[in-house]
Parts: C-alpha cells; structure tokens; sequence
C-alpha cells in the first residue's frame, strides 16, 4: 500500500510541475490560417477593447471592419510590435506575446480573413 501512495505522489506531482498556464493568446497562436473570428477577434477583445471602444481611444478596434483596416494602415502592428518604434507599446498593461503578434501578422498576410 506504501508503495501504491508513493507511485501516485509522485505521479501526481509530475504532473502538476509539468503543467504550464498559457493564456489564450499564447494557445490561440498555434493557427496555420487564422481568421479575424476564430483567432484576432479573441486577443483584441482580450487585449484592446477596454481602451478601444466606443470611440474612448483613436483607433476605435470594436469590429472587423475596424481592426482590418487599423492593421491596413499600419498603426496596429506598429503599436504591438516591440521592433517597431512608432510611440508606446500596447497594450500598456503588457506587451502580446511575439507567436501573438505573429499571428496578427500571418492574418495580415493571408489577406485579413475573417
């Protein structure tokens, strides 16, 4: 019985130091083909909506519409996007993630899908 409860200590314990917190930013990156709904939508309202909304903050980030074209002209990528020195970072409360902006980026390139 000894024997049993030690094999499960320690099984149980592998576990839980092997698990790591991942954010959905960090989880939704894993996409080949991101889309504005299934992917952007998502860390933008996770990440941008709080400023962004209701006309609060220039860009106004609320819709599709909205983030494509921000993204179109550039002022999106160049906020998030730490190699890129256009003003501050954003969001303020934490850089995204670079596999985050990355996938911004790749929906960019595929031609904003939404």
């Amino acid at each position: 019985m000894r024997k049993i409860n030690l094999a499960l200590i320690i099984t149980v314990s592998a576990f839980i130091i092997s698990c790591e917190s991942n954010t959905y930013n960090e989880i939704s990156v894993v996409a080949t083909n991101p889309t504005y709904t299934s992917n952007v939508q998502a860390v933008i309202k996770a990440n941008c909506i709080g400023c962004h909304a209701g006309g609060s903050q220039f860009p106004n980030l609320e819709t599709y519409a909205q983030v494509k074209e921000s993204t179109q002209n550039g002022s999106l990528i160049c906020r998030i996007d730490q190699s890129i020195s256009c003003g501050a970072i954003m969001p303020p409360n934490g850089a995204l993630s670079k596999q985050t902006i990355d996938m911004i980026k790749l929906w960019q390139t595929q031609g904003y899908v939404n």
